[in-house]
């Protein structure tokens, strides 16, 4: 069975070394960011070797930043995100504190 559902396109990844990454974009079928503090992309898994699938655009599937004002009951209401690099964290770009 195949669910359909809407989430913010991920529209842009600066992470070339995630294993979800292929030309900036993210393919994985959908992310989660952080934690109830931090906006980082928990499904950052670096890695040599990519992902093949290249059609698919990345969706958030889950928010657990609750003090982002895009966070709306643990679901990103964005029209879309940026993933990228602070430091050595992988995070959501997008994240504007409340």
């Amino acid at each position: 069975m195949l669910v359909n559902i809407e989430m913010p396109a991920v529209e842009g990844c600066e992470a070339q070394d995630c294993a979800y990454n292929h030309d900036l974009s993210c393919h994985a079928r959908g992310i989660t960011i952080g934690d109830l503090k931090h906006p980082g992309c928990d499904t950052f898994t670096p890695a040599g070797q990519h992902t093949h699938e290249t059609k698919r655009i990345a969706g958030v599937g889950a928010c657990k930043v609750v003090a982002c004002r895009y966070n709306d009951d643990l679901e990103c209401e964005a029209d879309s995100i940026r993933v990228g690099r602070s430091g050595n964290a992988i995070i959501c770009k997008t994240f504007d504190k409340r």
